[in-house]
């Protein structure tokens, strides 16, 4: 078989009419073929041939309200003060629908008539001819052009077409879409996949795509990655089907055969798009029948079919593609894009002052879970390089602008409880949402600064004077300061999370510096980053002596998963990761982390949802099950001007805290070797954090732990070091 001839980026356009050149050189049908099916089965399908009235609707004059039927010239001068009367043979009771008696031109609500003992009706007011009626032909005429050929039936219009007289309804038939998963490595949902296997969640998603496009769709069983094995496949279900999707194996790697196939098959029309995610996609012909190569990486498949397969579908059923709405929104953050492609970013969005802010998600073709989260797309041109945060973008609606109503926009550092926060949010209201991104607590004061987000998650602690978040206010906002407020979430344990067991017995910062340890930090402007940093000043340790501190993760689950796949051997995180992984956790402090809310959002509606689950018993006690958590001060406003309530002393391991294993299963002491204790004092200011001192003897352990670490390791002090637990 030929190597792939993997063609140069194609744009998109370019590449959907190279598509459809080639279908048409094929001879590849331009339209379904048409059906005749009953009405009440034609629900989503589209219209073959126009759809004509056989017989009038209404088919006679029908009283259009309850009441009575009259000649509107008898009830000429009837007022309040001259009523008319009419006898019980000038009337017809009449209900909605009922046909108008012969020699009645009008119907008098019932409500408006009053009658005497004689059964004589009593009218206060005259009626025009044809007042509440209903005449013949209203809603359609026989003969009148009901809906046009290339129409998608809906649930009115069925209904209208059987008013209309229709039985059955010539439309054309559902495409039929085969999709053939390829590769070693692909399992099928419902087993349990080895190592190195994934499970085919590829042909789940592309179906109800195509099942969504209204269409039938057909999983074919899984082919090895055997380009012999993947061609008989095609040949053999190209023939049965409207457009054939083969999944993986379109990029130009040694085990990637579907380009090779298609054009030893048929016609290789493209292989390559100026697209991402999405850019080693085969567009061809095998036979008659359309086949697109779906890259393997979930995002890229989805979008895939978007781009490339939604177009060919509706042009078989000869109606227009369906349109999602598109709304203007600013950018929360910087948005970098390569050039010369079409770059399609997911987004979350909500409204913010009175208008849209779009925050992108992770854009990794194989983040799935960036899809799930998205409220809409949004494309970067191939011909530009990005968008700056602020700047107004076009954003193709996913969701309905009712659940974007309700989205509280949250910009800031990343903790498990925003998370847990948004599930039960959306649980009690499912207009309610919470979206947050994290791009750090510095980040998250400069988004909040410049209107794009709602509520700002900060842990930032101030190195010079050991106060958390309230300092960097006055850096961020300046000197007035506007009315921001800050709201206590939790307080929580940070620390380094290891490997089950701890088997490289880290006990604390100075053991970062040891050969062979490997560590993964957190992103700049990380609140987390920041302690590090501070701890590792306090102990001299310089970062360039810690194996991979230029090392980078966004969250903290980011950073525990990087050590539970042994890719890193710790990292500084919270101990609700550490769990959540089944990883060890050497506690190192205790932080406050707050809230920081937008001005004049304190007492909007649209936080109340937040600031009420977080005075609830049940959301508390679910928070401090997640581990290392205390809740006592859960939703306690901390307003500028005013004292801080619950003063915290972010390194004190105190507190209540759960300080043992990440498992909870063993608390044990805090690590006091791994970094100096500072001793929490309030400062007695107004509106002020706890501030941090740092004592002579906390310095003076600080340096002998450095010291007896980079010199032995065979003899430690129980009274400088905690003993480590293990599994």
């Amino acid at each position: 078989m030929p190597d792939s001839p993997f063609i140069k980026d194609v744009p998109a356009a370019q590449a959907l009419a190279a598509w459809r050149a080639a279908r048409e050189a094929a001879g590849c049908p331009e339209r379904l073929s048409a059906v005749t099916v009953p009405v009440a089965e034609a629900a989503g399908l589209v219209t073959a041939a126009p759809v004509w009235a056989v017989r009038s609707s209404p088919p006679f004059d029908a009283a259009g309200m309850d009441g009575i039927a009259v000649r509107a010239a008898d009830t000429l001068g009837a007022s309040e003060t001259t009523p008319e009367w009419l006898s019980p043979g000038a009337y017809d009771v009449v209900d909605t629908g009922d046909p108008m008696p012969d020699g009645r031109d009008a119907v008098v609500m019932r409500e408006h008539v009053h009658y005497d003992d004689a059964g004589r009706a009593e009218l206060r007011a005259a009626v025009s001819p044809y007042q509440h009626v209903r005449s013949i032909g209203e809603d359609v005429s026989a003969g009148e052009l009901l809906l046009p050929e290339g129409h998608r039936l809906r649930a009115v219009d069925l209904a209208a077409a059987a008013a209309a007289g229709q039985t059955q309804l010539t439309v054309r038939r559902k495409a039929l879409v085969f999709i053939i998963p390829t590769g070693d490595e692909v399992r099928p949902i419902g087993t349990e996949p080895g190592p190195g296997e994934i499970l085919d969640t590829n042909s789940l998603m592309l179906a109800e795509q195509a099942r969504e496009a209204g269409c039938e769709a057909q999983v074919l069983p899984i082919e090895p990655d055997d380009p012999a094995r993947i061609a008989a496949a095609v040949q053999a279900a190209a023939p049965r089907c409207d457009l054939l999707i083969v999944i993986a194996g379109s990029s130009a790697g040694r085990d990637d055969y579907t380009a090779r196939v298609v054009a030893a098959e048929g016609t290789l029309a493209v292989h390559g798009v100026a697209v991402r995610p999405g850019h080693p996609v085969v567009l061809g012909v095998v036979g008659r029948t359309p086949v697109l190569g779906a890259p393997g990486y979930p995002v890229s498949a989805a979008l895939t079919f978007d781009i490339f397969a939604v177009p060919l579908l509706a042009e078989l059923s000869s109606a227009p593609p369906r349109q999602r709405p598109r709304v203007a929104a600013r950018l929360a953050r910087k948005l970098a894009s390569p050039l010369g492609m079409d770059d399609w970013v997911r987004v979350r969005l909500g409204s913010v002052g009175g208008s849209l802010v779009a925050t992108p998600l992770p854009r990794g073709a194989g983040v799935l879970t960036s899809l799930v989260r998205a409220d809409g797309l949004l494309v970067v041109p191939a011909g530009m390089e990005g968008h700056h945060a602020g700047s107004s973008v076009s954003v193709e609606l996913l969701r309905g602008s009712d659940e974007i109503a309700g989205t509280i926009v949250a910009i800031g550092s990343h903790d498990l409880v925003l998370d847990l926060a948004s599930s039960a949010l959306r649980a009690d209201d499912p207009l309610v949402t919470l979206a947050s991104s994290n791009v750090g607590s510095l980040g998250g004061l400069v988004a909040l600064r410049d209107g794009l987000c709602h509520i700002a998650g900060s842990h930032l602690l101030d190195p010079e004077t050991g106060e958390y978040t309230l300092p960097y206010l006055d850096r961020v906002f300046g000197g007035a300061r506007p009315d921001v407020a800050v709201v206590r979430l939790v307080e929580r344990s940070q620390g380094l999370i290891v490997a089950p067991g701890n088997p490289l017995e880290i006990e604390g910062l100075a053991d970062l510096r040891r050969p062979g340890v490997r560590y993964v930090n957190r992103q700049r402007g990380a609140g987390t980053r920041v302690l590090l940093d501070v701890m590792l000043g306090k102990l001299e340790i310089t970062p360039s002596s810690v194996e991979g501190y230029a090392r980078e993760e966004p969250t903290h689950l980011a950073v525990a998963a990087a050590i539970a796949s042994g890719r890193a051997d710790a990292g500084m995180g919270i101990m609700a990761a550490a769990r959540a992984f089944g990883l060890d956790f050497v506690p190192l402090a205790v932080e406050p982390y707050d809230l920081v809310v937008a001005p004049g959002a304190m007492e909007s509606p649209q936080l109340a949802p937040l600031w009420s689950l977080l005075q609830s018993d049940r959301f508390k006690a679910s928070v401090e099950e997640l581990g290392g958590y205390s809740t006592k001060d859960m939703g306690r406003r901390l307003r500028l001007g005013f004292p801080v309530v619950g003063s915290v002393a972010p390194w004190d391991p105190g507190g209540g805290l759960d300080r043992g294993r990440s498992s909870g299963s063993s608390p044990g002491p805090t690590a006091a070797g791994s970094a100096p204790r500072p001793t929490a004092v309030s400062s007695g200011r107004p509106g002020r954090a706890p501030r941090m001192r740092w004592s002579s003897r906390s310095a003076r352990t600080a340096r002998w732990a450095a010291a007896r670490t980079s010199s032995s390791r065979t003899r430690r002090s129980s009274r400088s070091r905690a003993t480590p637990t293990r599994r």
